[in-house]
């Protein structure tokens, strides 16, 4: 067993190159396996988000504060809020973030290797629909 404290997580901000505005992560878990359960814990201004991008063994967001979207390449939105889950299937395209006006911390649980990031970034018209 190993028990870290909250004051014992390093949240470290996450890469520029993945995520608009400012978001921070810190590593749950250090899986043994690079297959195996990749957990973190993410924290993303108002307004911040992913790059599109997609998980090949899917990902589970538990939503553990504030208020978020989740959005795939269908348009398909989902609102999340304190204690919602958000199932996304392997390889669907998608991304996440907090809404403009609240901060949004989410539990990101994910197996089968590492995330695949598309080159492209969610655009300001992008993210403003999600919110329609």
């Amino acid at each position: 067993m190993e028990h870290r404290t909250a004051g014992g997580l390093q949240w470290d901000p996450a890469p520029e190159e993945h995520f608009t505005r400012r978001v921070w992560f810190a590593a749950l878990s250090e899986p043994d396996d690079p297959e195996g359960l990749n957990a973190l814990g993410v924290l993303f201004e108002p307004g911040a988000r992913t790059d599109w991008h997609h998980h090949p063994g899917g990902q589970v967001l538990y939503f553990a504060a504030g208020v978020g979207y989740v959005r795939n390449t269908d348009g398909e939105t989902i609102v999340g809020s304190s204690g919602d889950v958000v199932t996304i299937p392997p390889g669907e395209v998608h991304w996440h973030g907090a809404t403009a006006d609240s901060f949004m911390m989410h539990l990101s649980l994910t197996t089968g290797g590492a995330t695949a990031w598309d080159t492209l970034k969610v655009t300001d018209d992008e993210y403003d629909s999600a919110s329609r």
